[in-house]
């Protein structure tokens, strides 16, 4: 489980994330990032719809996305808000499958991330 001071609970958190964010969407998942505070906790929302299978199989998911969560909140412990969407075959994908694609699609988010801000700080220089 992760700490509460990690999570996004709200429905504007989980709008400004989505929105403001960069994307990167994998077979299983669709992660959205966002850079937050320094100051602030890292936090991690999820997004498991009835389209992804029954209650059991939605809460193993979450609970498999959760846990792939905590290990990305050691390599990146402050100042971004993550949005992971589960997506329908997740259902059936394994843990190292789930890990893997949210490792991938959070490279890929960071990369945006990092080439948005240093495009923002080059146009604040001019």
């Amino acid at each position: 489980m992760l700490p509460a001071v990690n999570r996004i609970r709200t429905a504007p958190e989980f709008s400004r994330t989505v929105r403001s964010g960069a994307r990167s969407g994998r077979r299983n998942v669709v992660l959205y990032g966002s850079v937050t505070s320094m100051a602030d906790s890292s936090r991690f929302g999820f997004i498991v719809g009835k389209n992804v299978g029954n209650a059991v199989t939605r809460n193993l998911v979450k609970r498999r996305l959760r846990a792939a969560a905590a290990v990305v909140l050691l390599r990146n412990p402050q100042g971004l808000d993550f949005v992971v969407r589960a997506l329908p075959p997740s259902a059936d994908a394994g843990w190292p499958e789930l890990s893997t694609d949210l490792d991938k699609a959070l490279t890929a988010v960071m990369k945006r991330l990092t080439t948005r801000d240093t495009a923002a700080m080059e146009g604040k220089g001019s």
